[in-house]
């Protein structure tokens, strides 16, 4: 089945640009052109990934990524024409995956698209089977099931953040570089530190109070899954 994207702009030409470039990659492209409509859309097709941009009438970009992070996994790359830090760590930390500053190459958009989609997601079983449930302290870790539970709590996480904790939780102890994280999370050149940077952040804050308390920072290296975690 072909890999469905959904690309979410107000301004046509961006969306015909965009869908054109996408076709002849062999993507199933459907658009929209304001929040309400992207949300519906999401809900209804189930894309792989959504191409969404920050300004967008009805509700804006950043409300409609963290309202779809309710009930989609799906990858989400932001469009913005500002170009400040601030907006694009407001974008990651509901929930984006990626950004782009407009004006954009449309075969960069391509290339990253390409990027998010090479790796498979952790939810797909092996071989067909359940994975295994993962321990790390308090939580109780389901691959297959995409669900992360404190005291039958479920807690919510995006796709990047199950996907990172995952990650740390099958080796405690181990460190793993920021390399080695974007390498396997991310899979792509065009990502840097500061984007797992902000999102062990978001995971921390999700997972408790205390910091530290399941993911420890190993300055100057990475970070790794605490053993023997409360």
């Amino acid at each position: 089945m072909a890999t469905k994207v959904l690309v979410v702009d107000d301004e046509h030409s961006i969306v015909d640009l965009v869908r054109g470039y996408l076709e002849r990659e062999a993507f199933e492209v459907h658009a929209a052109y304001d929040g309400p409509a992207a949300l519906s859309l999401t809900r209804d097709l189930d894309p792989d990934l959504v191409v969404l941009d920050v300004n967008l009438p009805g509700i804006d970009g950043i409300e409609v990524c963290r309202q779809l992070r309710r009930f989609s996994d799906a990858y989400v790359l932001m469009l913005t024409a500002r170009a400040e830090e601030v907006d694009r760590i407001v974008g990651l930390t509901v929930g984006a995956d990626d950004y782009l500053t407009k004006p954009f190459s449309p075969r960069e958009l391509v290339a990253r698209v390409r990027a998010m989609l090479r790796r498979p997601r952790t939810s797909a079983a092996r071989d067909g089977q359940p994975e295994g449930l993962l321990r790390l302290g308090d939580l109780a870790i389901d691959p297959g099931r995409r669900a992360v539970t404190r005291d039958r709590e479920q807690l919510d996480l995006t796709a990047r953040e199950f996907d990172l904790l995952v990650m740390l939780a099958e080796h405690p102890g181990r460190v793993f570089t920021r390399a080695q994280i974007l390498d396997r999370i991310w899979a792509s050149e065009f990502y840097d530190d500061h984007v797992v940077e902000v999102h062990i952040g978001n995971l921390r804050r999700k997972l408790g109070s205390d910091p530290a308390r399941y993911v420890e920072t190993v300055r100057g290296v990475g970070y790794r899954a605490v053993e023997g975690a409360p």
